[in-house]
């Protein structure tokens, strides 16, 4: 049993990882006008939503940890960002199905709105840029935009892995019973 938890864990670790690595190596290079899909959000969003909240928080806390260490300027910032996102996706385990395709893409896209408007909100309205229009029609919608494009292709194959991993874990639960 306890094999299956240190392989979900290793798994899941991989998925952060290459993700991260994707987002921070290839996908600046498949910018479009400047702009890049975020795949920690649909890592922490998807994970949270198949997975239940507190998945969702620690999935969401390391990945934040790792664009913290990237891209942050205060240790912590995005770590609690992706933390919530984590747990708000994770409220939805109960209503999550397999098959159900609109309610992940619906998710994922409410997480990116939020995480662009709170991005919005504490690093640029609080030191007086109040072109939030601007922001909103440059950045948050195109990014919206690619991130669901790319969660089109992303999304499949997260709960693919998922699906394959609990599969196992009933079949060894079931050897027990």
């Amino acid at each position: 049993m306890k094999t299956k938890k240190l392989k979900r864990t290793i798994v899941t670790a991989l998925f952060i990882l290459i993700c991260y690595m994707l987002q921070c190596t290839v996908f600046p290079n498949l910018a479009l006008a400047s702009i890049k899909p975020n795949l920690m959000i649909v890592v922490t969003a998807a994970f949270g939503f198949m997975r239940g909240t507190k998945e969702g928080m620690l999935i969401g806390f390391f990945s934040g940890l790792l664009m913290d260490i990237q891209f942050g300027s205060i240790l912590g910032f995005y770590a609690l960002i992706y933390l919530l996102v984590g747990y708000v996706n994770g409220l939805f385990e109960q209503m999550y199905f397999d098959e159900d395709i609109k309610l992940p893409l619906i998710l994922i896209a409410a997480s990116e709105f939020v995480y662009g408007l709170v991005i919005y909100v504490l690093m640029f309205l609080l030191r007086s840029e109040f072109d939030f229009l601007h922001y909103l029609s440059h950045i948050i919608i195109p990014e919206l935009i690619y991130t669901i494009v790319v969660t089109l292709g992303l999304y499949p194959f997260i709960l693919f892995v998922n699906q394959k991993l609990e599969a196992e874990e009933k079949r060894s639960a079931s050897k027990f019973v």
